[in-house]
């Protein structure tokens, strides 16, 4: 448990790690790629460690220092692993994984903790299925743990409707130029966090493989095209830095954010337009971002995060201390996310004495003056990080289970420590 003390100002500077997002997707392009990858700046997390160790049991050689990570690509040859890999609660890895082993001679077995034994992976296990590979799910349908077998992909034209997961896409995406004929990715209905399938596009890109995008529900992938070794770049978390965005809005302080990219694809980065809203001042530079927090505006709004749902839990903080009613709606999928987060965030909310109505899709936080409580994490890193920093403005939080942040900030109590020596 960690006591967060108080901070009566900020004028401060941090840094962020590697985009978990971008790490992952290029860990996983890198191993089907031809050649040596050089990745500098990745993040070096919990989720990506593993990541690292099931690409070695797929017979990719992973090779990490403190800020490199050197990935020898196998082409596309996958490796039968000696047992099955177990993922811990790591949700894109799973799902990026499930497609690029489909491209080996299995059984491969996914699995991990309970709760990502919890989280559906059915519209992705049904497309790769539709193109060719065998696949087979203990207990109910569409739930690791899976056995993939592998298969000759197909490619051709293939249909997500109403998917709650874009992570779905992105694996689709990946392992497509190794099918055997062109792979067309529709999208029809709702489909949230469409940003990072820009992401994945983008980092695909980078290692020789080009997605035609004509429209934003239909992507085209050419078969033959394959993946090449290079030197690449994690540009900083976004996610990560929103913590301290909300810092200086909670303090009415100023922070410069380093190693964030202003125009950055990370859909999280929209943030800085909800506190500009939200009366904040934003500076953006080339390669880092100053938040100058203002007077919080008081009455009603509403906010759809629909594109940027990791963001939730950061908003709901700040919305607990704005004078007003807030909405933050369509993103029932964060219901299967490391918590169910909406049902964690209205239940520690409430510890705090602020009212929260729980929907179906979102949250209404009726602001106001919270006070400090002992807050539970359910291992969620987001739950952790985000009443950390309220504690910087509402004396008395306890942040119980406060290691879960390893998941994708492993600095993360040591960076906010950095804050009160920083005035």
């Amino acid at each position: 448990m960690i006591a967060v003390k108080p901070l009566g100002g900020l004028d401060a500077v941090v840094r962020m790690p590697g985009s978990k997002s971008y790490t992952q997707r290029a860990m996983v392009i890198a191993a089907l790629a031809e050649g040596e990858s050089l990745l500098r700046d990745p993040l070096l997390s919990e989720d990506t460690l593993g990541l690292a160790g099931a690409l070695r049991l797929l017979g990719t050689d992973v090779r990490t220092t403190d800020a490199e990570m050197i990935v020898r690509g196998a082409g596309g040859k996958i490796a039968r692993p000696p047992h099955e890999l177990h993922l811990g609660n790591n949700g894109t890895a799973i799902r990026l994984l499930a497609g690029m082993v489909s491209l080996g001679e299995g059984p491969f077995v996914l699995t991990g903790d309970p709760r990502l034994c919890e989280r559906p992976m059915k519209p992705l296990l049904d497309a790769l299925t539709d193109i060719g590979v065998a696949i087979h799910t203990d207990g109910e349908r569409g739930y690791p743990p899976v056995t993939i077998r592998g298969g000759r992909l197909r490619g051709g034209k293939v249909v997500l409707r109403d998917i709650g997961s874009s992570q779905y896409v992105s694996s689709l995406l990946i392992v497509a130029p190794f099918a055997a004929a062109e792979t067309v990715i529709v999208l029809e209905g709702r489909i949230p966090s469409l940003p990072y399938i820009s992401l994945t596009v983008e980092t695909m890109r980078d290692f020789g493989v080009t997605v035609s995008a004509d429209r934003a529900d239909r992507y085209v992938v050419k078969c033959g095209q394959r993946y090449r070794g290079r030197e690449y770049r994690v540009e900083g978390d976004a996610s990560s830095a929103s913590y301290f965005f909300l810092a200086a809005a909670l303090l009415k302080g100023r922070i410069r954010v380093e190693n964030v990219d202003p125009r950055t694809r990370q859909g999280d980065i929209g943030f800085l337009t909800i506190l500009e809203r939200l009366g904040s001042t934003i500076l953006r530079g080339e390669r880092h971002l100053e938040v100058r927090g203002g007077e919080l505006p008081a009455g009603e709004m509403d906010f759809d995060l629909g594109e940027m749902p990791d963001i939730v839990p950061t908003l709901a903080i700040l919305c607990a201390l704005r004078p007003g009613r807030s909405v933050i709606r369509n993103v029932a999928h964060l219901r299967l996310k490391e918590s169910d987060r909406l049902a964690a965030l209205a239940k520690e909310l409430r510890k705090t004495g602020i009212a929260v109505e729980e929907l179906a899709d979102g949250l209404v936080i009726h602001g106001g003056r919270p006070r400090g409580a002992r807050i539970e994490t359910y291992n969620d890193h987001r739950i952790a990080m985000g009443f950390a920093v309220m504690g910087l403005a509402v004396p008395e939080m306890e942040i119980e289970g406060e290691s879960c942040v390893g998941k994708s900030f492993p600095g993360f109590w040591k960076t906010l420590e950095a804050l009160y020596g920083a005035r």
